[in-house]
């Protein structure tokens, strides 16, 4: 099993990321924890939200949040996938689910995902990230320090320092 990072701790991963079928309507939805891809959740929609107790979405960085925003709600767990470390689009994702669409249930950071970003990642809304594989999730922890007092307001903290310095 899989590991993250959450609430500065590594736990145990529990959710499978579903790959997207040929065919998205006739795929088999194995019995657990599932990440869905939007395309299957876009043609099985109904049919999940009846079987499915705990729904996660995973989002690739060019996902329209916009066809999304109404069923924000089904989500516990949205996944958004850095598919190379360079690609910044899920940054805007995570901040566009937090302070536009007020997404409140766990936001996971995927994929090409190194130590030297969390800290980053963590001021635009994700609480939880699943680290490229071959990483050391102890060393990454301290990512979290990096900085003490981070001058911009960000989704962690609205206020910019010269606010908080100066109420």
């Amino acid at each position: 099993m899989s590991t993250l990072i959450k609430n500065q701790a590594i736990i145990p991963d529990t959710w499978q990321h579903l790959e997207t079928g040929a065919d998205p309507a006739s795929q088999p939805l194995p019995e657990a924890d599932i990440l869905f891809p939007v395309a299957l959740w876009q043609a099985r929609r109904n049919e999940i939200i009846s079987r499915y107790k705990r729904i996660g979405l995973w989002l690739e960085p060019d996902a329209d949040l916009e066809s999304l925003a109404d069923d924000l709600h089904y989500f516990q767990v949205i996944a958004i996938h850095f598919p190379k470390f360079a690609d910044g689009r899920g940054y805007s994702l995570a901040r566009l689910l937090r302070e536009r669409h007020h997404f409140e249930g766990e936001l996971r950071a995927v994929g090409d995902v190194l130590h030297d970003q969390l800290f980053f990642m963590k001021r635009v809304g994700f609480d939880a990230w699943a680290l490229k594989e071959g990483k050391n999730a102890e060393k990454a922890l301290h990512a979290f320090a990096t900085f003490q007092n981070p001058y911009q307001g960000a989704t962690d903290e609205p206020n910019p320092l010269f606010r908080r310095r100066n109420p």
